[in-house]
């Protein structure tokens, strides 16, 4: 299968389904009645909108390891099925998306959102029904600090990983005096303060502009932006947003008096920008070329020979999710939430999943997994070189010294009796 298509505002895949030409069937015999209990994982994430990209990419990175996972026998005995929501980039879409899947499709385990803000409420849903919930691409603090839950495990990083793990260097490379182009919800929010943060400890200084999600004319900032005279224009939006953003930068030659850069850019964002406006110093949550890492070649082909597309952090955020729940279920032996979310803490994914140097695992403090954080430049393709290659890694940051200690993210979680 060259792509997967429309990803429909509901998918469902089914154990015996096809994904790159990979058959989802079981090498063991399965009892009938273990075989009618599917094991099922509903994922929830904006599949229309301005991060539609993203999202699909994290759920072809889910397809693939559920996939694998069937084509080994599935979880505790039992094939998977994964359920998929659009939330359209909408809390109260999200919201209603999540009590579906519980209430009348009987999921065992929840993923989702992209957006912070439906992470965040989905989390409540998933917290009141005692059900495993992973976010595989919201990044606001809160999700791991002070709105953290038991259920609630994430993969992506916090926004205070991510910051931390290129805010000094940016104070170093340029100077002090930033400007910000926030969207206006909770995930900017939370970056824009863990940067401010860094800046203001350095003796720094900054103005920001808060943008809307969707916006597509980005000139007032832009102009604001010029006036400001900043050495750094941190560029916090995503998606579409993202783009359309860096794009006009280029356009209105900001790029001859400041430094665009930011904590997070995706591998589908780069990829839609002109040669003129790829540039800038960012943050990578992983990627693709890092030719000494095991199985980084199987794991890049694979999402290929589904998807047609090179293997991105989604993609690798919605692999890691199915992974995790396999493997916090074989360690507890159960599908039950509570078993499975205690089997997560301390949970260290193996090589095969992990696809990076050093030892990622799931903190229990905070449920936020300490993965490395890649920091560097963004560029066009070398000549002659692969044409996916549009970022050159400067540093790799340790998962727990990004994230700082437990005590810091304000999280506190309680158990049920």
């Amino acid at each position: 299968m060259k792509t997967i298509p429309g990803l429909r505002r509901r998918t469902l895949l089914q154990a015996g389904a096809t994904i790159g030409g990979l058959q989802l069937a079981s090498p063991f015999i399965l009892s009938a009645a273990r075989a009618e209990t599917p094991v099922k994982i509903g994922m929830i994430d904006p599949l229309t909108g301005s991060y539609a990209a993203i999202a699909r990419s994290e759920v072809e990175g889910a397809q693939l390891a559920v996939a694998q996972v069937n084509k080994a026998g599935g979880i505790l005995g039992r094939q998977v099925q994964l359920l998929v929501e659009d939330s359209a980039n909408d809390v109260g879409t999200g919201v209603q998306k999540a009590h579906k899947l519980i209430d009348r499709d009987g999921i065992d385990v929840l993923f989702g959102d992209v957006n912070s803000a439906i992470a965040l409420a989905i989390d409540a849903v998933a917290f009141n029904a005692k059900k495993l919930h992973i976010v595989t691409g919201g990044h606001t603090d809160a999700i791991t600090g002070s709105d953290c839950h038991w259920n609630a495990f994430r993969v992506c990083n916090s926004t205070t990983m991510d910051a931390s793990a290129i805010g000094s260097t940016l104070i170093e490379k340029f100077g002090k005096k930033w400007f910000f182009l926030t969207p206006d919800y909770a995930y900017g929010h939370s970056v824009q303060a863990s940067f401010a943060k860094i800046l203001k400890a350095a003796g720094g200084t900054f103005e920001a502009a808060l943008a809307p999600i969707g916006t597509s004319d980005f000139s007032a900032y832009l102009i604001k932006a010029q006036a400001y005279k900043p050495n750094v224009l941190l560029n916090i939006m995503g998606g579409t947003d993202q783009v359309n953003s860096m794009k006009q930068f280029n356009q209105f030659g900001l790029n001859k008096s400041m430094t665009m850069a930011g904590s997070l850019l995706e591998q589908e964002s780069i990829e839609s920008l002109p040669p003129a406006a790829r540039a800038g110093w960012w943050v990578m949550e992983w990627y693709w070329n890092q030719p000494n890492v095991p199985h980084m070649k199987e794991f890049v082909a694979d999402i290929q020979k589904a998807t047609g597309k090179i293997a991105t952090a989604r993609h690798w955020f919605g692999y890691v999710a199915v992974h995790s729940v396999k493997l916090a279920a074989e360690k507890a032996k159960s599908m039950d939430g509570i078993k499975m979310a205690k089997a997560m803490e301390g949970l260290e994914l193996p090589p095969e999943v992990a696809l990076q140097e050093g030892k990622p695992f799931y903190r229990a403090g905070d449920h936020e997994l300490m993965s490395s954080v890649l920091a560097g430049e963004v560029h066009n393709p070398p000549a002659g070189g692969d044409k996916n290659d549009l970022f050159t890694i400067r540093s790799i940051v340790p998962g727990p010294k990004a994230a700082g200690p437990v005590a810091d993210t304000g999280c506190k979680i309680a158990w049920p009796a």
